[in-house]
């Protein structure tokens, strides 16, 4: 069973302001990652464009419909103090969440082994009725609440490394017992959620802290007894990643000091338990990661993990 690559050249296209993190040259880094021969076996396609009522799984109509028409025909509109909307956000962001809906589709009907969706802006900070974090929709979000209604998953896992709080995803999940959002991270940092006491309605919720200075060893054993402890107990039918890689030690926007290798060993262990429980279904979905030399060193060990290597 093969891999599929996801993405599209709209996500070029939501443009920020000159030094802005969230930047363009984002998806270049990894699309250059992934020129490499080792990855001529991934099966690539194109992010095809959602149709405005599928944000809607998990976003309020009027929260969707009020994006698009604040976005602007020149300039940006500004959201919150790092989030903006450009001419080309919504056509990115839209393809963002159809890459992610076809990732699921594609895992859950057999037809790959497993899916790498690289669209921008990323979702996870995208809360039910609130953009921010440089985040519009959660796609992560839309692709498990698409694969409960579309396919007939039970149980789906979403597991969020990004070294952010995917306080978006908590905040959509908190009330749904057939899905576990699991998440480690720093804290304290933006966005100042994700407390080990955050648990949800029905303990479906797992938030694993760690600390400025943290490596790779304290993140792999939190990782195994917090994360993965849980998310084999909850044995689901399909698990999602909210793949942010900014927790790597050249990220300018945080204090932790991960390596790729961590993230190849975060990348296999889950794919172990979805081996188990989930017919090998992972479908992933880039979040942070904002040194380019270390997003694109992590994507490659994420690929690697995720073509069997």
């Amino acid at each position: 069973m093969t891999t599929l690559y996801v993405s599209h050249s709209s996500a070029l296209d939501h443009a920020m302001p000159t030094g802005h993190p969230e930047c363009p040259d984002r998806i270049r880094a990894v699309e250059r990652v992934l020129e490499d021969e080792r990855f001529a076996g991934l099966v690539r396609g194109l992010a095809p464009l959602a149709d405005p009522t599928v944000p809607t799984l998990v976003h309020p109509v009027p929260y969707v419909q009020g994006l698009i028409e604040a976005a602007p025909r020149e300039g940006f509109v500004q959201i919150d103090g790092d989030t903006l909307l450009s001419p080309g956000t919504i056509e990115a962001a839209l393809r963002g969440v159809g890459g992610a809906v076809h990732a699921v589709d594609a895992v859950m009907k057999g037809e790959c082994r497993n899916a790498f969706v690289a669209m921008r802006p990323p979702g996870h900070h995208a809360e039910r009725m609130q953009a921010m974090g440089f985040c519009v929709f959660n796609h992560a979000a839309i692709a498990a609440r698409h694969a409960r209604q579309a396919h007939g998953a039970t149980r789906v896992a979403l597991i969020d490394w990004d070294v952010h709080h995917g306080n978006g995803s908590q905040d959509i999940f908190w009330d749904d017992a057939n899905v576990l959002y699991a998440s480690t991270h720093e804290m304290p940092l933006y966005p100042g959620t994700g407390s080990a006491s955050e648990r949800g309605n029905h303990d479906t919720i797992v938030n694993v802290p760690l600390r400025a200075g943290d490596g790779g060893e304290r993140f792999r054993e939190v990782f195994e007894a917090g994360i993965l402890r849980r998310l084999d107990a909850f044995a689901p039918d399909l698990i999602v990643i909210s793949a942010g890689f900014d927790a790597h030690r050249l990220d300018p926007l945080a204090h932790l000091q991960l390596d790729e290798a961590d993230f190849g060993w975060a990348t296999r262990r889950v794919m172990e338990v979805a081996d188990k429980h989930a017919g090998g279904r992972v479908v992933s979905v880039l979040e942070g990661g904002y040194s380019l030399k270390g997003l694109g060193l992590s994507v490659a060990a994420h690929m690697d993990g995720l073509m069997g290597r």
